[in-house]
């Protein structure tokens, strides 16, 4: 089984056919905002992460082209990076196709047993469903996705979506639309552009916003009024509202949101009944964040 070492790897990383990422040329100096030299970064690195995050719910196995494709790599680097991480642990390999292995859920619980964020949220989920009787979650912003960190249900089981560690996309949820609400412009508008250009604003439900013109106003919107009603966007019959989470300095750090079968709850009902409860606990929260 053949390992990288950690000069052979950066070797095959920074040659003309396999150039580092943007994010590293970032780094480098090369694009916008400071960062470490690219002498301090190890590429090997990176692109291993790549390589994992080349796999999603849709691509659970892949062939060493598609991961090199997705993680812009050449085909040789690719097999390598898939040989050493099969070798760790992190990767079955069946035939000519590869998967990731249990192993890989050591990164996401070595997070979530150590930050402290989930830790101050998961108390204060469990009381507001607890005294709404309908399930509660916070979350943070992970590029154009929502990442769970949080969820208590209530007794409720109203999606599939809400539990730790899952990721929904941030542009059609409550969460989302609240967190990317607090980027500064500039970061907004290159989050929406960037979206377009890679994705588009895809549509889950004929509900969805898919024009980026409409999702700015929207998001103006949240802006202006501290909170976001979300009616059926990521899934028919499923309604969310949410509030940011700020820290003592004022920084929005997370969100946090309610979930509500449309069935049972009205977007009236959602925003009187709930919203003072959800405004209630966002400042409980605040001097602990």
């Amino acid at each position: 089984m053949l390992l990288l070492t950690e000069p052979a790897a950066d070797a095959a990383l920074t040659s003309p056919a396999d150039p580092l990422t943007p994010r590293a040329a970032e780094a480098d100096g090369a694009g916008p905002g400071p960062g470490p030299s690219r002498r301090d970064l190890v590429g090997g690195l990176e692109k291993g992460l790549l390589v994992i995050e080349a796999f999603d719910q849709d691509r659970s196995r892949l062939s060493i082209a598609e991961v090199a494709q997705r993680a812009g790599l050449s085909r040789a680097a690719a097999r390598r990076y898939l040989l050493t991480l099969a070798h760790l642990g992190y990767v079955h390999q069946d035939g000519k196709g590869f998967a990731l292995s249990p192993r890989v859920l050591r990164l996401g619980q070595s997070y979530m047993h150590s930050a402290r964020l989930p830790r101050v949220l998961q108390p204060e989920l469990q009381r507001l469903a607890a005294t709404m009787q309908e399930a509660a979650s916070a979350g943070v912003l992970d590029d154009a996705d929502v990442v769970s960190l949080a969820v208590a249900t209530g007794g409720r089981v109203v999606s599939a979506t809400l539990q730790t560690g899952t990721r929904v996309p941030a542009c059609c949820t409550a969460i989302g639309r609240v967190l990317l609400a607090a980027l500064p412009p500039a970061a907004l508008d290159a989050w929406l552009d960037r979206q377009v250009a890679t994705q588009g604003l895809r549509a889950h439900t004929p509900r969805t916003l898919t024009d980026p013109e409409l999702l700015r106003q929207e998001l103006a919107r949240v802006r202006s009024q501290g909170h976001a009603l979300v009616d059926q966007e990521l899934e028919l019959g499923l309604r969310t509202l949410g509030v940011p989470l700020r820290n003592h300095r004022g920084d929005v750090t997370a969100a946090l949101n309610v979930s509500a079968l449309a069935a049972r709850i009205s977007l009236e009902d959602l925003r009187e009944r709930f919203l003072p409860i959800l405004l209630d606990a966002q400042q409980r929260l605040r001097p602990l964040l």
